[in-house]
């Protein structure tokens, strides 16, 4: 008996093993294009459940999928409307997983596993690596079926274990068995492939197998729960739209089960051809989209009953020093971290953009005030700086979409041009405070040389920040020549302020600041260009200069 129960546990163990694996190369290698299509085309519910399946079924992975969902409402990138449409489409997604394991492909499982293992090894492009993981994955999944099979097999001759698996006749104890499973494994597809082969071993009854993935879908909520936990109250009702549905559908199958189970075996028997394995497939997809079709026109009434769960709406602290989009208040997601990082450096380059006018205004008015603030929003932008910085290294630790691995090292670089574009505005604050103390004048002339070249930078830096947030390339070749009418303008300024001082139109000190202004400007113009090519490629930066 102890080696059964070995057999299992590691046929159990390949099989999530083999699941993870596949599910992580999936989103690595299409999380970032999924998660553009998750973005965009989920406008309305209706569209959201067909991209909520297609995702879905893509990664192999409603929890994936619902945390990412969980991710970008607590980002403000969808509304709980959207958000709901993806969930009830991730949910039909996820029963692909147990069609494919009802195939039973365990005999081609060894061959998939060579194939990959030569795939990963001795490929060297990183496209093929991943789709040789996925297929490890695959092949490693139908080998651990395999083995918890033969182990199953040799059970079934246990009179002690027949006994026990057919006195689970409780239709609601079948519930609970799958919800607890399915919130311990953390994958609803893992339970339903084990209660796959316990009816095909005939340990199960096939109509108790149908009210233990009720359970299932219940337990497959607990992931997207435990995500919203530490995010925004706008992810937990997100999280509870997925806990509702499931609740309220699997109540509804109950009851309609309960009472018509004898007719719904037939059916579902009929239509699988006799096939135990593709019974169970069939039963946990069938069940998802009645639950599906029958809950949909009711999205608003789901969306509203989580308000009642959540009462209080999120408060924007005034506090500075906070993170909007990463943080304590966010939900991480492996396939949307980069994405949010992204959106909280976007707000990190729009303050420091706003930081620089402000301190151009301040050393035009010289009021002490205004450069308080510069300073103090300073503070701010060096916080932002440092934990941003913080999470990119985080997140680099972590499994992430390929192409948005490619992207980290840009990233650092952009948090810390728009680190210096902050710094450059300290120190126009700091001027503005010496002329102040000092009382140095500047020519109407010198404040509106200094004026037309904040203008350009400002609008050089950002459609930069635009370039770089939203792959916006709009505004390429503008970025080019505006970096060169900085540059131009810097020399011919410099050139007429020298002509100035020996004309003794304006004082030394007075010149000496100016001189420095200009070359603050031009360097922010810079850090401008290098933010905005930051995540391009260089042949097609190179073909623009052309």
């Amino acid at each position: 008996m102890a080696g059964i129960i070995l057999g299992l546990m590691g046929g159990l163990g390949m099989f999530l093993y083999g699941m993870k694996l596949m599910s992580d190369a999936l989103e690595k290698a299409a999380g970032a294009k999924m998660r553009s299509i998750l973005e965009f085309f989920t406008k309305t519910p209706l569209r959201g459940i067909l991209v909520g399946t297609f995702f879905t079924a893509v990664i192999q992975s409603s929890s994936a999928s619902t945390v990412m969902v969980v991710s970008f409402v607590n980002s403000g990138l969808m509304n709980l409307y959207q958000a709901a449409g993806v969930i009830m489409g991730a949910n039909i997604g996820t029963t692909v997983t147990s069609q494919l394991i009802s195939l039973n492909l365990s005999a081609l499982a060894p061959a998939i596993v060579m194939v990959g293992v030569v795939m990963v090894m001795f490929c060297k492009k990183t496209k093929i690596q991943r789709a040789g993981e996925v297929l490890l994955g695959f092949g490693i999944l139908f080998m651990g079926l395999s083995g918890m099979s033969d182990s199953m097999s040799v059970l079934r001759e246990s009179p002690q274990v027949v006994e026990i698996m057919s006195s689970l006749t409780s239709h609601f104890l079948a519930v609970m068995v799958g919800l607890v499973v399915t919130t311990v494994l953390q994958s609803s597809s893992a339970t339903v492939g084990i209660v796959l082969l316990l009816a095909q071993q005939g340990l199960l009854d096939i109509r108790i197998c149908y009210f233990i993935i009720f359970g299932c879908n219940i337990g497959s909520c607990v992931s997207a729960l435990l995500a919203a936990i530490n995010g925004k109250k706008i992810a937990k009702r997100a999280a509870l739209i997925h806990l509702f549905f499931n609740i309220i559908g699997t109540g509804i199958m109950y009851v309609v089960f309960s009472f018509a189970l004898e007719p719904i075996t037939g059916f579902i028997s009929m239509i699988s051809h006799g096939n135990i394995a593709r019974e169970v497939a069939n039963a946990h997809t069938l069940i998802k989209l009645v639950e599906v079709l029958l809950l949909f026109p009711f999205i608003k009434q789901i969306v509203k009953l989580t308000g009642f769960f959540v009462r209080d709406e999120e408060k924007v602290s005034p506090q500075e020093f906070q993170l909007q989009y990463i943080g304590a208040k966010s939900v991480f997601s492996p396939a949307t971290a980069v994405f949010e990082a992204t959106r909280e450096m976007e707000r990190m380059g729009k303050i420091a953009i706003e930081n620089l006018r402000h301190s151009m205004d301040a050393l035009f008015t010289m009021n002490d005030r205004e450069i308080q603030e510069v300073y103090e929003t300073e503070d701010q932008i060096n916080f932002l700086n440092h934990a941003i910085t913080d999470y990119l290294v985080k997140v680099n630790q972590t499994t992430i979409p390929t192409e948005d691995k490619k992207s980290i090292g840009g990233l650092f670089h952009v948090v810390n041009d728009i680190e210096r574009i902050g710094d450059h505005a300290e120190n126009v604050a700091d001027a503005a405070r010496k002329r102040m103390e000092d009382q140095v004048e500047f020519s109407p002339q010198a404040k509106r040389e200094l004026s037309e070249m904040l203008d350009a930078v400002v609008t050089i830096t950002t459609y930069a920040l635009d370039m770089f947030s939203h792959n916006n390339q709009e505004h390429m070749q503008e970025i080019l020549d505006l970096e060169n009418k900085v540059d131009r303008m810097e020399r011919e300024l410099q050139e007429s302020h020298i002509q100035r001082l020996t004309r003794n139109e304006c004082t030394a000190e007075a010149g000496m600041m100016f001189s420095d202004l200009l070359s603050g400007l031009e360097r922010v113009a810079d850090h401008a260009t290098n933010i905005a090519f930051s995540l391009t490629e260089e042949d097609s930066t190179d073909s623009v200069k052309k």
